[in-house]
């Protein structure tokens, strides 16, 4: 397996820069490693936008990165391409990749470039991000443009690729700028792993939960609203309100107080927070009686505030308070995707007040609560500690101690984890949490944040052993992320078959006939009162349709009522998930959905 690059002090260079560079380093060979796809589906991004320019010859280019999911090209061109035209530009970028055509890496000066591309607006717009008085430039065949690499030395080898999908994006990512069009797509060494990716992206597209959402009455978006603004829907508020329900005990029996704090805080609150100076431009503000005042993007302010409402003692601590806080972002248009990434969403947000020596026995234990809530939902996860971002407050010596304390409170209970440089909050070193789906996708929801900051900035204080005023450490903690996104992941995760415990419509009852409604009416009132949401089917529709149709509806617990039933009081169930059919009685049913019910317990 012949050698397409080198891997030397963590950066990845092709070939060609490693010659002209003088660089040595280990070999990237074509295997399948993370390095070796990041130099094929560069160098597919390339083929792509060659294709382009053969096919619609006015097209300009802006980036065409490498992402997690394959590679993305941002381009202008005064046709309109759709989905249907992908088939097409694949085409051609295998006609190119079969003419086995030389990719030349050469160098020139930066008022080279500006000659050369003085009427590529979108070329100029790129080198606006670029420093560099040398620039290198890639050519294959009759297709040139402006890149770092790494490449592959000709295009024989990229083999095995799709494109995905056609979305718009906004110039430099920028909502101010213009809407420009964007291609996904994927490529790989091995024909296995594309067959297995293009089945994952099949099986994604039956799961997407806004067409899941649709189906099952879920939620909405409405354009007269606002876009990111999401309408639950009778059975999608069911949804949610047993999750809130079950992780409000789960809260509760762990220590944690609810609270509330309101949705709009004066400024200089947000000033004094320093999410005026470093969040700003993701907040909506309004003026009130001549004073500014900003709608809430976290809730940590007004939890501080609560805190600080009465002066406590180090006995007290840690306080732990919970609340599932409404907040607001302001997302870009192009970024927001079902619920995934809304304007307003609701927080499973708490914040943990506690002495410096408590800090690793509280991460450890937020760290068992996210365990059990996942095993609820047979979600697999795992943690990365994200360090100091470009843009941050608080000393050096604030991240180095918060930082190494979070990654001893992991060592010492030897629970593994990756490192996310740079990601962490403006505030505070924190530990994110990754969870798996059915299908192998990784999604990030909860969150861990040891903060000192905040505490130091509002002057918060807990009286310590000495009687003298302390400030406490302040640990920031979601597990779901937001009730929004984890619906939204949870509905993929499960194809829309909802565990019983939240499923929005637990029980569908079927009477054959109106004889038989009024027991299907004193039944699905019981169930009320046990917090269990029924419906009954009595439309003028044939048996069958009507199991068809509760099927559709993915509930998990189908009863069909005829004589027998109601003479003897009994319950002819239809077990979606077990596939299983019984008779029992009517106890037996009940106690069989409340044991189904409270095992949701964690």
């Amino acid at each position: 397996m012949e050698p397409i690059g080198i891997l030397s002090d963590g950066q990845i260079y092709d070939l060609q820069t490693a010659e002209a560079l003088n660089l040595s380093g280990e070999e990237v060979r074509a295997d399948n490693s993370p390095e070796s796809l990041e130099i094929l589906r560069h160098s597919c991004a390339h083929l792509m936008a060659q294709a382009i320019k053969e096919l619609y010859p006015d097209a300009k280019f802006f980036v065409g990165p490498v992402i997690k999911e394959g590679f993305y090209y941002d381009f202008k061109v005064e046709a309109k391409i759709t989905d249907d035209d992908l088939k097409k530009i694949e085409k051609k970028m295998k006609e190119l990749a079969n003419a086995r055509l030389p990719i030349t890496r050469s160098e020139i000066t930066r008022e080279t470039f500006f000659e050369t591309f003085k009427n590529d607006e979108l070329k100029l717009k790129v080198i606006e991000r670029i420093t560099d008085d040398t620039l290198t430039m890639y050519t294959q065949g009759d297709f040139v443009d402006l890149c770092r690499g790494p490449h592959l030395p000709n295009t024989r080898m990229i083999r095995t690729f799709k494109l995905t999908r056609v979305a718009g994006a906004y110039l430099a990512g920028d909502e101010k700028n213009e809407m420009i069009t964007r291609i996904y797509g994927i490529a790989f060494f091995d024909k296995k792993e594309m067959h297995d990716y293009v089945r994952m992206l099949e099986e994604a597209q039956k799961r997407d939960h806004r067409k899941l959402g649709t189906e099952l009455e879920l939620f909405a978006f409405n354009d007269e609203v606002g876009a990111g603004l999401p309408l639950w829907l009778p059975n999608g508020a069911r949804l949610r309100s047993k999750l809130e329900h079950i992780l409000y005990t789960a809260h509760r029996v762990r220590g944690y107080q609810p609270v509330r704090g309101p949705e709009i805080l004066k400024s200089e609150m947000w000033k004094t927070s320093g999410h005026y100076a470093n969040y700003k431009e993701n907040m909506y503000f309004t003026t009130i009686d001549d004073q500014e005042y900003g709608l809430k993007p976290m809730n940590c302010i007004g939890h501080i505030q609560i805190f600080k409402n009465k002066l406590v003692s180090y006995k007290d601590l840690p306080i732990k308070f919970f609340e599932y806080g409404v907040v607001h972002r302001h997302e870009m248009s192009g970024a927001m995707h079902g619920l995934f990434r809304v304007r307003e969403f609701a927080q499973d947000d708490a914040h943990i007040f506690c002495t410096e020596n408590q800090v690793k026995d509280v991460i450890i234990e937020v760290l068992e609560f996210v365990d059990a809530l996942m095993k609820m939902f047979d979600f697999k996860f795992e943690i990365e500690v994200s360090t100091k971002p470009e843009k941050a407050i608080g000393s050096d010596e604030f991240w180095e101690k918060t930082t190494k304390g979070i990654m001893e409170a992991l060592d010492e209970n030897n629970i593994p984890y990756g490192i996310d440089e740079g990601g962490g909050a403006f505030y505070g070193p924190k530990i994110d949490i990754k969870i798996t789906d059915a299908i192998g996708r990784k999604w990030q929801c909860g969150t861990v944040q040891v903060d000192m900051n905040l505490p130091e900035r509002f002057k918060a204080e807990y009286i310590n052993a000495e009687g003298e005023k302390e400030q406490p450490v302040m640990i920031h903690r979601a597990i779901l992320g937001s009730f929004e996104r984890f619906i939204g992941i949870l509905t993929e995760h499960c194809a829309g078959e909802f565990p019983f415990a939240i499923a929005p419509t637990q029980v569908i009852f079927i009477p054959l006939a109106d004889d038989h409604l009024d027991y299907a009416k004193e039944l699905n009132k019981e169930l009320v009162y046990n917090d269990i949401d029924g419906e009954i089917y009595s439309m003028n529709e044939s048996l069958n349709k009507r199991v068809r149709m509760a099927e559709k509806r993915r509930v998990p617990m189908i009863v069909v009522i005829g004589d027998e039933e109601v003479k003897n009081q009994t319950i002819a169930l239809r077990n979606r998930r077990t596939r299983e059919q019984t008779n029992i009685s009517r106890q037996e049913f009940m106690d069989m959905l409340n044991e189904l019910k409270n095992g949701s317990r964690i």
